[in-house]
């Protein structure tokens, strides 16, 4: 895919052709103080490690949500294997609650990821694929994004998250923040109760205050206003219920850019845990490289203002359209309970994988 797609509930960015390609958010940064229009892209998961940005040839951003006027049929798709298998994963995720019971060492939580692979029989077009995932998920930010500034030509980065990262309009800025899950349920009072035990769990109101205190720790300095609710509220998607913040602030410097803060926030300990350093350092020794997953997708103009979502639900797409990689991950606590927690990737994994038409085995 030569080019760059997302697709908000509110707007499509689409862009087309690369001007010119940067693998770290510092040079991007620069290009933008230097009067670049506009950098599109997407941060992996690791700082420092390559970035997939550029400066694009043309760009369109129309308002309203994307309406594909066409979705052609996907081939077969099939899952060959697990990265780690279920019984691995459940026993990672032992050992680390059993680290996290120990109030002696300071970390408090780490977000274990795990990926399945998947191989087509025919090339999958990104760009039919993010039709297919835009359809399943109207209100999702669906994305779409180039990896060939990364040193990955013909790799593309795919997905549907529901998490914003930040948006900078000026100066205002809004966030929103997701961590706290639980697998949405067929029936549908059971669905609601599941919903009412997820906003009253104390494991999984923690596991969200860890998040909003580190957003807040770090906007307090840089906004004049912030204001953060008392509590969390619920978000659905056919997959998962979530607990969700809608955080809103006003900046002091206006050049900060929308580039900025998505470089100071990420990553959040939504998708890699707290403290910080010490989660990430865990994570790094533990699992395989999670690429672009739990990364950002977005972009910011040269007036600072921009879009950053969080890269879960996703997947990466190999060049040659024939093999997948999806991932998803859940947020580690002392009160964790490993087979939940497989549970709980199983259903995130079921956002992308199920519009693909791959089964999954419930556990």
């Amino acid at each position: 895919m030569d080019g760059f797609l997302l697709a908000t509930p509110d707007g499509v960015l689409r862009t087309t052709g690369t001007r010119t390609a940067y693998d770290t958010a510092a040079a991007a940064a620069a290009a933008l103080r230097d009067d670049t229009e506009l950098i599109v892209g997407a941060l992996p998961f690791v700082p420092g490690r390559p970035a997939a940005l550029c400066a694009p040839s043309h760009a369109l951003h129309t308002a309203g949500p994307w309406r594909p006027a066409a979705v052609p049929e996907l081939p077969a798709v099939r899952v060959v294997s697990e990265m780690p298998s279920a019984a691995e994963h459940v026993a990672r995720v032992t050992k680390l609650v059993e680290q996290l019971g120990d109030p002696a060492q300071p970390l408090r939580k780490v977000v274990a990821a795990r990926s399945l692979l998947a191989e087509a029989d025919a090339a999958l077009d990104p760009e039919v694929v993010a039709a297919h995932l835009v359809t399943r998920h109207p209100r999702a930010n669906v994305f779409a994004v180039d990896l060939t500034p990364a040193g990955r030509p013909g790799d593309t980065l795919l997905g549907a998250t529901p998490e914003v990262l930040v948006a900078r309009h000026g100066r205002t800025v809004t966030l929103r923040p997701l961590a706290g899950t639980l697998p949405r349920l067929a029936d549908p009072d059971a669905d609601a109760a599941q919903a009412r035990e997820l906003l009253s769990s104390t494991k999984n109101r923690d596991e969200h205050a860890y998040v909003i205190d580190w957003i807040r720790e770090l906007l307090t300095p840089i906004c004049a206003e912030l204001s953060v609710p008392d509590g969390p509220e619920l978000l659905s998607t056919p997959e998962v219920w979530h607990l969700a913040t809608p955080i809103r602030g006003t900046l002091r410097d206006p050049d900060v850019t929308a580039l900025d803060l998505a470089v100071l926030l990420h990553p959040t300990p939504a998708v890699c845990g707290t403290p910080t350093t010490l989660a990430l350092e865990t994570i790094l020794d533990i699992e395989e490289d999670r690429g672009f997953y739990g990364g950002a997708v977005g972009w910011c103009d040269n007036r600072g203002d921009g879009e950053w979502v969080v890269a879960i639900r996703s997947a990466e797409l190999a060049a040659d359209g024939r093999s997948l990689r999806a991932f998803g991950g859940g947020g580690i606590v002392a009160a964790s309970e490993p087979p939940i927690e497989l549970v709980e990737t199983t259903a995130k994994l079921r956002t992308f994988l199920n519009v693909l038409g791959c089964a999954l085995p419930d556990r």
